[in-house]
């Protein structure tokens, strides 16, 4: 079967640094790209290259999105190159995240050309994993700002508010293979490297111009995601990540059973914005005791949005559709009160104080003369929260599947994520 890799990356001489080694290591490898530079105007650079061919070709879409362009053209041209080479690489525009495009790939139907059944890209390809590239010089700074992409000129797709931070964290945190334009101390020799080991533990770090056929997703740690989105109920730290601090870099490991006060966490939530590289997290507010809500962070940016409900008080079909992991996951920690549901979150913290950021939250909690006065008194307290909710502070809306539809946006949630 044909061997997919995606490689993405906001640095373009690193990237093709990286696709010049590719295609030294493996002179028969493919690469497609996607130019989306365009898009608004509903046109798609698409480029097609291996040893004997540099073909390009300007494709006119009806409606310019991102979805649209992995529908009709993504799909349907890995679909045709599967069985034909033994290798391709799926080169992301740089304003992409990978998770949102790997979703895609393995979960969007479609009908291959020339005919057969309908199937997704990977009924047809091995997808072997993700390689970022990341230049170590700048990308500790775009992780921790808060300017957004348009900012930037990063992005020119319609509606795209989204941070230079969120893209950067997103990039990195879902990598298999991280490629980067220098090299970088171990350990706590420099601080990118500390904050690395922490946001994406299993990840090898190679140079761009002397990767080895880790590139290529080879040999990799047996934790790897290998393109799988993550689930909002999987563990919130990936692999073994070292705990201690580093270089300043220290992680927080919050936790708690009793819901949330919507009003005080909406004054605390703020303590995971300054000083934090990554936060993220499932949380439950004493004005929604069925919802679980998926708390995540990157820089100055956030977002929390409705993720499904818990089991507690669910049905049998609930239960069923939950999975083996999840369900035992929730026996095991079973509340005679709370069931299921529970605070978890974890923050990388690069210039914050890990233990004022667990008190902030801790204060938000309800108290116990709170939890005292029962849920329906919980119901009328104020909720400053919508369905998806911003920081810093916007108009809330409620978020539909729509949302789902757009890869820009985390598919493997229920909410705009």
């Amino acid at each position: 079967m044909t061997e997919l890799v995606v490689l993405c990356g906001t640095e373009p001489d690193g990237v093709e640094r990286t696709i010049t080694r590719m295609r030294e290591l493996d002179p028969g490898v493919v690469v497609l790209h996607h130019d989306l530079r365009d898009l608004g105007r509903g046109v798609v650079h698409r480029r097609l290259r291996d040893a004997g061919r540099d073909e390009r070709t300007v494709l006119e879409l009806a409606h310019g999105c991102v979805s649209c362009t992995i529908r009709e053209d993504v799909l349907p041209t890995l679909a045709a190159l599967a069985g034909t080479v033994d290798r391709v690489v799926l080169h992301l525009d740089p304003r992409l995240e990978p998770e949102p495009v790997c979703w895609a790939l393995g979960a969007v139907v479609f009908e291959p050309p020339g005919g057969g059944e309908a199937c997704t890209a990977t009924d047809l390809v091995d997808l072997r994993g993700v390689v970022a590239v990341l230049d170590p010089d700048h990308w500790l700074d775009d992780t921790t700002g808060d300017a957004t992409l348009p900012e930037r000129g990063l992005s020119t797709l319609p509606d795209d508010e989204r941070t230079v931070a969120q893209l950067a964290v997103g990039q990195a945190e879902f990598a298999d293979v991280l490629v980067l334009t220098r090299a970088v101390g171990p350990g706590g020799a420099d601080r990118t490297a500390a904050v690395l080991d922490r946001l994406c533990p299993t990840a090898p770090r190679l140079l761009a111009g002397r990767a080895d056929h880790r590139v290529f997703c080879d040999g990799l740690d047996p934790a790897s995601r290998r393109g799988v989105p993550g689930g909002v109920h999987d563990p919130l730290l990936r692999g073994t990540p070292p705990l201690e601090a580093d270089s300043g870099v220290r992680t927080l490991l919050f936790s708690a059973r009793r819901p949330f006060h919507p009003d005080r966490l909406h004054d605390a939530i703020d303590s995971l914005l300054d000083g934090v590289v990554r936060a993220r997290g499932r949380v439950w507010l004493a004005t929604r005791p069925d919802a679980v809500l998926w708390v995540e962070s990157a820089g100055g940016g956030m977002r929390i949005g409705h993720a499904g409900d818990w089991l507690a008080g669910a049905d049998e079909q609930a239960w069923t559709e939950a999975g083996d992991q999840r369900r035992a996951l929730a026996a095991l920690a079973w509340h005679p009160r709370w069931g299921d549901r529970a605070q978890d979150i974890v923050a990388i913290c690069h210039d914050a104080d890990p233990d004022e950021i667990d008190a902030a939250l801790r204060s938000a909690l309800l108290t116990d003369a709170e939890i005292a006065t029962g849920e329906d008194a919980w119901a009328a307290l104020p909720d400053p929260f919508g369905w998806a909710h911003d920081e810093p502070c916007a108009e809330s809306e409620p978020v539909g599947p729509a949302a789902l539809d757009d890869p820009t946006v985390r598919s493997d949630r229920e909410g705009d994520l």
